[in-house]
């Protein structure tokens, strides 16, 4: 931690009980940061998470990200507590795939609500602390999927790759203030969706990654890390891609 350009700032992480979102949630507790995380559903996965971490002042709450009040509250409940936070890490989102002629209306809007509309009302409910502090770097979880599309992925690809489009508008729309966004597309990343995919599953997918290996959540994490952090004061706008070389550009 000596020399973290983390070490003190307040950081906040959606979806932080599980897959990358808990191994960002990890290494910024590493890199000394204080760390609030929310959780939907499982409490116990959050509490596994909060026991693993070093340092103190880290805490998690329960967010629905779809949900405009169950968000309000929660911010609410993390400023009050904390006054302001340095960063936010848009990370919950959900999956519900299905090919076009058979994706029922209400799964693809359900995938738009909690991917796309809630990154807006998280990083909303932030603005206004980070504007009035004159700082702050938030940071959007996408995916290569919004880049690429996939099959039997049209809402997530939307989703993802409106977030990216989202966020550049907001980059510009904070820039006068200090406050900047940016984004990481994760590609083929180990995580529990990833342990269920057979040998030979995986092995198909390695075929279309250059660098010949699954990424880990902590490769994720580090992109992360970075753009939170001071060392990357004059990048605002962008999207920094961790996919051993799937899509390049």
């Amino acid at each position: 931690m000596n020399g973290s350009s983390l070490q003190g700032k307040k950081i906040v992480v959606t979806g932080g009980s599980r897959g990358i979102g808990s191994a960002i949630v990890k290494l910024l507790a590493e890199e000394g940061a204080q760390v609030a995380f929310t959780f939907s559903s499982r409490e116990e996965a959050a509490q596994q998470v909060a026991h693993t971490l070093p340092g103190e002042g880290h805490f998690y709450i329960k967010m629905d990200i779809a949900s405009e009040d169950s968000v309000n509250a929660a911010v609410t409940h993390i400023l009050e507590k904390w006054g302001d936070v340095d960063g936010v890490v848009n990370n919950a989102g959900i999956t519900k795939d299905q090919l076009l002629m058979r994706m029922k209306a209400e799964d693809f809007d359900s995938v738009i609500s909690t991917n796309l509309r809630g990154t807006y009302l998280v990083t909303k409910a932030f603005t206004k602390s980070m504007m009035k502090a004159r700082k702050g770097s938030i940071v959007n979880i996408t995916s290569i999927i919004g880049q690429t599309g996939n099959p039997g992925q049209a809402n997530y690809a939307a989703s993802k790759a409106g977030t990216v489009a989202f966020s550049k508008s907001i980059a510009l729309e904070l820039a006068s203030r200090n406050v900047r966004l940016n984004c990481v597309a994760p590609g083929f990343i180990a995580t529990e969706m990833t342990d269920v995919l057979t040998e030979e599953q995986k092995a198909k997918m390695l075929e279309r990654v250059p660098l010949g290996t699954i990424g880990e959540g902590r490769d994720v994490a580090q992109a992360v890390r970075f753009l939170l952090s001071d060392e990357s004061k004059y990048i605002t706008g962008h999207t920094l891609n961790v996919n051993g070389g799937m899509y390049m550009d």
